[in-house]
């Protein structure tokens, strides 16, 4: 059986190292199904996606058996791993989020962006900060957060996950829907009638993370787990195997 990049150089984990990660002797893993980029919902298979792939990895070097707690927003995966409901969890880095998971660098980019009506008048990013435009975002969402904090005169409305987000624009006429770049290009072609600003808002840095709780072992081995997985080409390996486009590994 063909063996993954992050397989053929072994790592050695103490009985310590095992269980600042997997206190419980099962790695719990967050997958959250709102960003179609890292993970998805397979009929008949389960969970699988970029996200996927590192938690069975990191579960194969310590010698544990894995657990998935799937969930279908950004937040409640936050949630989750800051009261140690999981281990680790997948995640867009975030200040506000930075208050309770310790994150590893990032190991993928993936750009936000807006989308309209054809219509619409709005033709560039730096147009929909304005009274009277309503933008769609995912409730707790890195777009809800970080729009949040830079959106002065328009107005959010939070759809409540961000693959809901399109047909929430669609359903409540807003005048702006607000995520990721490939998720909205998904949608555009299956609504029809609908256009992406050519700008993106913003780069996205999605990494790995642990409660802060957990202490400075378990945030030193994840984030060494991550810097092998971006230098062995494992990361690389699994955007390609899961046909994800548009999303580069982060140096």
């Amino acid at each position: 059986m063909h063996r993954s990049p992050i397989e053929e150089v072994p790592v050695s984990y103490s009985p310590h190292d095992v269980e600042a990660l997997a206190p419980k002797g099962v790695l719990r893993a967050t997958i959250n199904l709102g960003n179609p980029i890292l993970a998805r919902q397979n009929e008949g298979q389960g969970p699988t996606g970029v996200s996927v792939d590192l938690a069975r990895a990191l579960a194969c070097q310590l010698g544990v058996p894995l657990e998935l707690i799937v969930l279908d927003g950004a937040g409640k995966a936050v949630d989750a791993v800051a009261s140690e409901q999981a281990d680790v969890g997948f995640f867009a880095i975030d200040p506000i989020r930075g208050k309770g998971i310790e994150f590893t660098p990032p190991y993928v980019l993936i750009e936000g962006c807006y989308l309209v009506r054809n219509a619409s008048p709005i033709r560039a990013s730096a147009e929909v900060d304005r009274p009277g435009v309503r933008v769609g975002v995912g409730k707790g969402s890195a777009y809800d957060l970080f729009l949040t904090r830079s959106l002065h005169e328009a107005e959010i409305v939070r759809a409540p996950t961000s693959p809901a987000v399109v047909d929430t624009f669609i359903h409540a006429n807003l005048e702006v829907a607000a995520g990721v770049k490939q998720q909205l290009e998904a949608d555009a072609l299956r609504i029809g009638g609908l256009r992406l600003l050519p700008e993106r808002f913003m780069v996205i840095e999605q990494a790995m993370g642990s409660a802060k709780g957990r202490g400075s072992l378990a945030s030193f081995l994840l984030a060494g787990f991550i810097a092998h997985a971006k230098a062995s080409g494992f990361v690389h390996e699994a955007l390609k195997r899961n046909g994800v486009e548009g999303a580069a590994v982060a140096p």
